[in-house]
């Protein structure tokens, strides 16, 4: 974190009081003060993690945290005891631990690049000091495992692709953004290489990559027909930028032998055509050697392919071979045998019941006899609906005339309430009375009402 950029301190950087406090030293034991203890390492182990995603970095020592944290001169007393605390949580994990975990020789490609001093750990420790040396580097574990997934990204959108092995500077080259500090990236490598996703290893003195491809779960052990076809692919390389080289130089050629002519030195300029010309053959002839590497990596991509369609034939004859297991040729002629038999009983079946209806009575005569059983029916039921009226219930109106026309033809209004004198009221009454008085006591008008 020498180079990173101005750490963004949260809002309680300001408070003089509060900083007092957290840059106080923490007690090794944590139940001397429990509160006060939890909320330091909080604060604390936050801000690393912070601080380090905002610079990049994947790892960390107690110097560069003392920088990256000093406050009006101070600085805070308690990272030794932070670095241990979060070390036992599993959050940071000592870099030489973390690069001795991996199943390769992380020794043949990693020494130089990564800090490793374990003995002045363990020296350290046989004495008893609490104290966390300036300069033993720590691995964010959260942070690595980001980088990891942000390279194998990289790589598997980038160019190089389709490319089964990348050297280590082509890899630089291609991660410079996502990993600018090389120890970053071999740190994202280790964690890649713990997660079977890529491998690391040596070839004639120079550091190769292979990762592993979409779908695979693990990355496969590097191949003599990996070795070779990055040998072709480097060969390539290198033919193309000698190709590119002596292009550049019988143009050279050319422009020399025309400033000479234009010099009248004619000889001179002869001899520099003469020169253009060797160069130009130099480079057909590497142009050939490179047709040639090209061709030949071709061949390699068609046949990796074939093997993948070869691959795909192989499991599909077995899943069918295995579909088929029960199933034979004598048994499918047997079965369509017995298809056919069991059509042509329902044929016959069929024309049987078509002659059976043929020699029934014709339809439309059942059809006249339920018609004329109907009207028996009805004949001795002795219920039959009145036509329907023809004429209309109200005259039609003459031109002109008005809504009178249509009362003139109801009924008067009575004159009283049922149509009936007062003396025939009193005739029904008595006669009322008097059959009520067969059968009992003689009822009052009032109580007949």
């Amino acid at each position: 974190m020498a180079n990173a950029r101005k750490t963004d301190f949260p809002d309680d950087w300001e408070d003089d009081k509060r900083m007092d406090f957290l840059f106080s030293n923490l007690k090794e034991n944590r139940d001397v003060n429990p509160c006060d203890w939890d909320s330091k390492m909080e604060f604390w182990s936050s801000l690393v993690v912070r601080t380090c995603r905002a610079h990049g970095a994947v790892s960390l020592n107690l110097k560069e945290l003392h920088t990256a944290f000093r406050r009006n001169g101070k600085l805070p007393l308690g990272l030794s005891t932070v670095i241990q605390s979060m070390a036992r949580c599993g959050k940071l994990q000592r870099e030489s631990d973390f690069a001795a975990n991996v199943d390769s020789g992380w020794l043949s490609w990693g020494v130089g690049v990564l800090l490793v001093k374990p003995l002045k750990w363990t020296f350290s420790t046989l004495l008893g000091s609490s104290l966390v040396p300036q300069e033993e580097s720590f691995v964010v574990i959260d942070l690595v495992k980001e980088k990891a997934a942000d390279l194998l990204e990289a790589y598997r959108s980038s160019a190089f692709s389709s490319r089964s092995l990348l050297s280590f500077q082509e890899l630089s080259e291609l991660c410079c953004e996502v990993c600018p500090e090389e120890g970053t990236m071999c740190l994202a490598l280790l964690q890649l290489q713990r997660e079977k996703k890529c491998t690391v290893s040596v070839h004639e003195g120079e550091k190769i990559v292979k990762f592993s491809r979409p779908g695979q779960n693990r990355v496969p052990p590097v191949s003599d027909v990996d070795v070779g076809i990055y040998q072709l692919q480097r060969s390539e390389n290198l033919l193309d930028e000698r190709i590119k080289a002596l292009s550049l130089e019988a143009d050279k050629c050319r422009e020399e032998a025309r400033r000479l002519l234009g010099d009248r030195k004619k000889s001179q300029a002869l001899r520099c055509l003469r020169g253009r010309k060797r160069v130009e053959k130099r480079a057909d002839n590497l142009f050939a050697q490179l047709e040639t590497i090209r061709g030949i990596l071709d061949r390699i991509a068609q046949s990796q392919t074939d093997k993948l369609v070869m691959q795909a034939y192989q499991t599909g004859v077995a899943a069918l071979r295995l579909a088929l297991k029960d199933v034979t040729v004598e048994g499918a002629e047997s079965l369509v045998d017995q298809i056919q038999e069991l059509c042509d009983d329902q044929d016959e079946v069929n024309q049987t019941l078509a002659g059976v209806a043929s020699s029934e009575e014709n339809v439309d005569e059942l059809e006249e006899e339920l018609k004329a059983l109907m009207e028996d029916a009805d004949a001795k039921s002795g219920t039959s609906l009145p036509e329907v009226p023809r004429t209309p219930l109200v005259p039609a109106r003459e031109p002109g005339q008005g809504g009178g026309t249509l009362l003139s033809f109801l009924p008067n209004v009575p004159t009283n309430t049922f149509n009936i004198t007062d003396q025939q009221l009193e005739e029904e009454l008595n006669r009322l009375t008097l059959r009520d008085s067969d059968f009992g006591p003689k009822k009052t008008p009032e109580a007949a009402l």
